[in-house]
C-alpha cells in the first residue's frame, strides 16, 4: 500500500453489538474517521445519527451506490452475510475488514480472496484475540522453540449461551442466532477465535475424530451440537484436543489451553484465555506481562478484552504503509476450513 496521510475512512455495514464496538473506536481514533453505518434495522437510525452524525442507510448496497468515501468496509453482520458482503464491497474497490468467521464454508472464503487479488485491495480478518497478552507471550515461547517438542496441546472452552441467548430480539430483523444459514454453529460463532488461536500456534491438524451432542438447544437452534469432543493430530507433530460446549449453566466457565511439551507445561486460562494459570519451562523465568485489559492504543481507557483496538490500528497502519497485515484472509479462510472438516463428520 503506498503512503496515505489522510484519515483512513471506514464505512461500517452491521450496528449490533459487536458493530457498536467498531464504530466507538474508528470515531475516537485520531487517524480513523467513520463516514457512513448501514443497518437492515432502520430504528438504528436516530442512535446513529446522534451518536456519530454520519449518514445511515438500510443496506450495504444503498450505503456503497451513495458514493459516500471509505476506504474500509468493516463488516460485522451475522455470519452467514460477510461473504457476499465482503464480495460487494470489493466490487467497487474498498478493503474490506471481516469479523469472524470470515464465511461459514472454504468456498466462499477462496471466492473473498479471489476477487481481492482481481481489485487489488486487501481483506483484513478479525482475530483480536491473537492480540491479549498471554496470546502474544504464547506465540514468543513457540516460535522460540522453548518447550521443544510439543506433545499435547487440549483446548477447553466451556460456555454458557442458553434460551437468553437465542431467544429472539424484537429489535433483530433476521432472527439469526441458532440458524444454520446465519449463525453456523457454536465453532463458528462462539469458539472460532480459539479454532484461530491454536493453528495460530500449532499449525494445521489431520486425522480429525468427534463426538458430539445437543443437551439443551433442541428447540432454541437448528444445530445438532452444543457440545462435543474433538481429537486430532497436529501436522507438526503431537496430538491435541478441542472440547466445547455452550450448555454450562447460567454464566461461561472457561476458555483454556494446556500446553505439554518436551521441555515444560504451560496452562493458560480464565474466561477467554486471558490468564496464565500454569507455567513451568525448563531454565526459564516467567516474565510479568502487561495487564489483558489495557487502556486501547490512543489514550482513552475504554480498553476492552476484545482487543478490537488492535484489529483496527493494524488496518490503518497497513492502508498507510506503515506495517502488513497480521491476520490475512487466507489465515481467516484456513480457520474456516477446520471447523467446516470438524463439522462435516457430524452432519
Amino acid at each position: 500500500m503506498s503512503n496515505q496521510t489522510h484519515p483512513v475512512n471506514f464505512a461500517l455495514v452491521g450496528f449490533g453489538q459487536i458493530g457498536k464496538r467498531h464504530a466507538r473506536i474508528i470515531h475516537e481514533h485520531p487517524e480513523a474517521r467513520l463516514t457512513a453505518i448501514a443497518d437492515i434495522n432502520d430504528s438504528l437510525s436516530t442512535e446513529v445519527i446522534s451518536s456519530y452524525g454520519v449518514p445511515f442507510f438500510s443496506s450495504v448496497n444503498d450505503l456503497l451506490n451513495s458514493g459516500v468515501q471509505a476506504d474500509v468496509v468493516s463488516i460485522a453482520t451475522p455470519n452467514g452475510l460477510h461473504a457476499s458482503q465482503a464480495m460487494l464491497a470489493l466490487d467497487y474497490g474498498r478493503h474490506v475488514l471481516v469479523e469472524k468467521p470470515m464465511a461459514l464454508t472454504r468456498a466462499d472464503c477462496e471466492a473473498v480472496i479471489h476477487k481481492a487479488l482481481q481489485k487489488a485491495r486487501l481483506v483484513f480478518c478479525v482475530m483480536q484475540n491473537r492480540y491479549s497478552p498471554p496470546a502474544q507471550w504464547l506465540k514468543s515461547v513457540i516460535d522460540q522453540n522453548l518447550l521443544g517438542k510439543i506433545f499435547l496441546v487440549q483446548v477447553n472452552c466451556y460456555w454458557n449461551r442458553d434460551d437468553r441467548y437465542y431467544r429472539p430480539e424484537s429489535s433483530d430483523p433476521l432472527k439469526w442466532k441458532g440458524t444454520k444459514a446465519l449463525d453456523g454453529g457454536p465453532l463458528f460463532t462462539q469458539f472460532s477465535h480459539f479454532v484461530d488461536m491454536m493453528y495460530w500456534l500449532f499449525g494445521d491438524i489431520s486425522n480429525i475424530r468427534s463426538h458430539y451432542a445437543n443437551f439443551i438447544h433442541k428447540k432454541s437452534t437448528e444445530f445438532t451440537d452444543d457440545s462435543g469432543f474433538v481429537s486430532f493430530d497436529f501436522l507438526k507433530g503431537g496430538m491435541g484436543s478441542f472440547n466445547y460446549s455452550t450448555a454450562v449453566w447460567d454464566h461461561n466457565l472457561e476458555s483454556s489451553m494446556t500446553i505439554v511439551g518436551e521441555k515444560g507445561s504451560i496452562k493458560v486460562g480464565g474466561q477467554y484465555m486471558e490468564q496464565v494459570e500454569h507455567c513451568h519451562i525448563e531454565n526459564y523465568t516467567m516474565p510479568e506481562l502487561p495487564p489483558s485489559n489495557p487502556p486501547n492504543l490512543y489514550g482513552t481507557h475504554k480498553g476492552s478484552a476484545a482487543n478490537h483496538e488492535y484489529v483496527i490500528q493494524n488496518v490503518i497502519d497497513t492502508i498507510s504503509g506503515k506495517s502488513t497485515i497480521t491476520t490475512n484472509a487466507l489465515e481467516g479462510m484456513k480457520v474456516v476450513e477446520i471447523i467446516e472438516r470438524i463439522y462435516q463428520l457430524h452432519r
